[in-house]
């Protein structure tokens, strides 16, 4: 069962053996994996979901690792541990120079992997947290009670792993209310969040789309956790909401 509340780590790397090895051990501390044996997949998968960081092996068949980090350095800010045979101490002071956050020399050990890859991202969540917020960020998800809203595939995932449709009304809607956590929102507040070119969603149909969104993300709508009405005012969402740039 998946858990979308984990951090999702992608491992890249074209031997079978070693990526089985890598995903179970992680997947059994908790963190969640999807793995590819190519750049392009690689790509492909950075494109369709939410990544936290990357391990990516140098010596892909055919390929390039080292520019491919370079690529993912330029198009992304998400982390990046290589992990290599090569014992090169070029090669290290290079990938650490141009792209990479750490650099692991094969063989080494699953919990020291482990350590790495948590070091790394704690290093990353307190950067984020001290920020400034910049109107250049661009956010690529949501997450909140094991939920994810990814911004860039329009998908929600629910905590098992399976995507929940929405239409492009209830996806506005539950952005906005990601976007304004523990907020009393008016109705009009969230038409006007929550509207698509004037059309999905207007006057007080709001209700009707929230009662909508409540069936999907709710165990009982009758009795919601998330999304809750405030008399007199509109509507609040009750989740902690973690922030993905």
């Amino acid at each position: 069962m998946a858990n979308t509340s984990a951090h999702h780590i992608l491992v890249v790397d074209d031997d079978p053996a070693m990526r089985e090895l890598m995903v179970e051990y992680l997947q059994e501390n908790d963190l969640r994996v999807s793995t590819a044996a190519s750049g392009a997949e690689m790509m492909r998968i950075l494109q369709d979901q939410v990544i936290d960081l990357v391990l990516l092996d140098l010596r892909l068949s055919g390929e390039d690792g080292m520019q491919l980090a370079r690529e993912l350095r330029a198009t992304s800010e998400i982390p990046v541990i290589i992990v290599t045979g090569k014992r090169d101490e070029a090669d290290r002071v290079m990938g650490l120079e141009i792209a990479a956050d750490d650099y692991m020399t094969k063989p080494f050990s699953n919990r020291e992997l482990l350590a790495r890859i948590r070091a790394v991202l704690r290093r990353y969540q307190a950067a984020r947290d001290t920020a400034a917020p910049s109107r250049e960020s661009k956010r690529r998800a949501y997450r909140f009670a094991g939920w994810e809203l990814n911004l860039l595939a329009r998908r929600l995932t629910a905590p098992e792993g399976h995507r929940v449709e929405l239409s492009n009304g209830e996806f506005n809607l539950l952005l906005a209310l990601c976007e304004a956590p523990q907020r009393a929102l008016t109705r009009d507040q969230l038409l006007e969040l929550s509207r698509l070119h004037g059309a999905e969603v207007y006057d007080r149909s709001i209700d009707v789309q929230i009662l909508r969104l409540r069936r999907k993300i709710e165990a009982d709508a009758s009795s919601p956790e998330f999304i809750r009405t405030e008399r007199g005012v509109g509507y609040l969402f009750n989740a902690r909401v973690e922030v993905l740039n």
